[in-house]
């Protein structure tokens, strides 16, 4: 049996909150529909911040509802939403997110500039929301953000996220997403960074998430799995960025990360074909065409296919 890897889809929160136009529900709901329908089980559905912080996001409790009452996350087995403190989830528990992720940024001057607090203090604030959380009966992620590089701190030390990592699952934290926010990671950085909490925490509680930003996204994600994660977080045609973190470019995009995976021998459950439809309806949603690097390798190879096929058909008949 192939091992698994699990690719969790963050397009429609990651994706969507840093762009220019904000996607009406209804088109949300079918951009959720199409990534089910190509084989996504694990899906980030949006985010309950502020709305005039991120007004792309500003239905968050609409859309929750909806995809729940048109039963589309009973087709997921985890759909999650982002929250930024005490409120936000608050305000998701209500909307029915049985699963949340907090972000926890590992720069002391990130969180100064962002949230106005040291990163003791935000600490403080996820322990108690993921305290909150358990005694709720919700699943909590926590993202360790800019883990490994500040726009303003530079490199981050691996030994204060593995120092944060330890913190969170102490209070009952069950996912430990290690966030590259900035694309600031080589390859080469990624052993001393996973190896030890894969060793520790074990793969089930340990995820990765890559933006692109200077093309390494595939790369970090590769040398991520041989590291021993089996968890990654992508968004569909490279969408993304952080609207908090200067110099954040899009996701590692989730056909490059299921065509590198597939291809290596691992099982994702992702059709490729189908994503591929989904890239239009993206397209159609946004405006603008985004798509992962292999994108056009793999637009051709289908028309290759389908060409035989036709050719086979006619002579067949």
């Amino acid at each position: 049996m192939p091992d698994t890897i699990r690719i969790t889809e963050v397009g429609l929160r990651d994706g969507l909150q840093n762009q220019p136009v904000a996607v009406p529900l209804e088109g949300k709901l079918m951009l959720l529909e199409a990534l089910i329908e190509a084989g996504l089980r694990h899906v980030e559905l949006t985010s309950f911040v502020r709305p005039d912080a991120v007004p792309q996001l500003a239905d968050a409790g609409r859309f929750v509802e909806a995809a729940i009452h048109q039963g589309l996350t009973a087709r997921l087995d985890d759909c999650m939403a982002l929250v930024p403190n005490m409120k936000g989830y608050e305000r998701a528990h209500a909307a029915g997110v049985r699963s949340v992720a907090l972000v926890l940024a590992v720069s002391e001057t990130l969180n100064v500039r962002n949230i106005n607090m040291t990163l003791e203090q935000a600490t403080v604030v996820c322990e108690a929301v993921t305290r909150r959380a358990a005694d709720d009966g919700v699943r909590v992620r926590v993202y360790l953000a800019a883990a490994m590089g500040c726009p303003f701190d530079g490199p981050s030390s691996p030994a204060r996220v593995h120092a944060l990592a330890a913190r969170m699952i102490n209070v009952g934290a069950e996912v430990i997403a290690v966030a590259d926010t900035i694309g600031a990671g080589h390859p080469a950085d990624v052993p001393l960074l996973f190896e030890p909490l894969v060793r520790a925490y074990g793969e089930k509680r340990i995820a990765a998430h890559f933006h692109d930003t200077r093309g390494l996204g595939s790369a970090l994600a590769w040398q991520a799995a041989l590291s021993g994660v089996r968890q990654f977080d992508a968004s569909i045609g490279g969408l993304g960025g952080c609207p908090f973190a200067p110099g954040a470019s899009g996701n590692v995009a989730t056909e490059d990360l299921a065509f590198v995976f597939e291809q290596a021998g691992f099982e994702t459950g992702i059709d490729l074909d189908r994503l591929l439809g989904v890239l239009d309806t993206v397209e159609r949603l946004l405006g603008v065409r985004h798509q992962g690097r292999v994108t056009p390798w793999l637009v051709t190879q289908r028309k290759k296919r389908d060409t035989r096929a036709s050719s086979t058909a006619t002579l067949s008949s």
